[in-house]
C-alpha cells in the first residue's frame, strides 16, 4: 500500500457510488475525489483495497471506457 492510499484511509472521503447502482448494491464501485487524486474501492468491500490514481488517468480511463478515444 502506498503512502497516499494510506492517506485516504486515514482521511474522510466523501465516497460517490454510481448512479447505475440500484438500491441493493450489486457490483458497483465508489469514488473520491482528493486534491491530484481519485480514490477507487469496490462497494461491498469498503474496508479493503483502495486504488489511487492522478486526476489525468483517471479522465484518460473514463474516456477510453465511455469510447471517447
Amino acid at each position: 500500500m502506498t503512502n497516499e492510499q494510506e492517506a485516504a484511509r486515514t482521511l474522510e472521503l466523501s465516497w460517490h457510488k454510481s448512479s447505475y447502482s440500484g438500491p441493493d448494491g450489486g457490483n458497483c464501485v465508489e469514488v473520491a475525489y482528493t486534491p491530484g487524486t481519485v480514490h477507487v474501492r469496490d462497494s461491498k468491500a469498503q474496508g479493503g483495497p483502495i486504488l489511487s490514481v492522478p486526476h489525468g488517468r483517471w479522465a484518460e480511463f473514463v474516456r477510453q471506457v465511455a469510447g471517447g478515444q
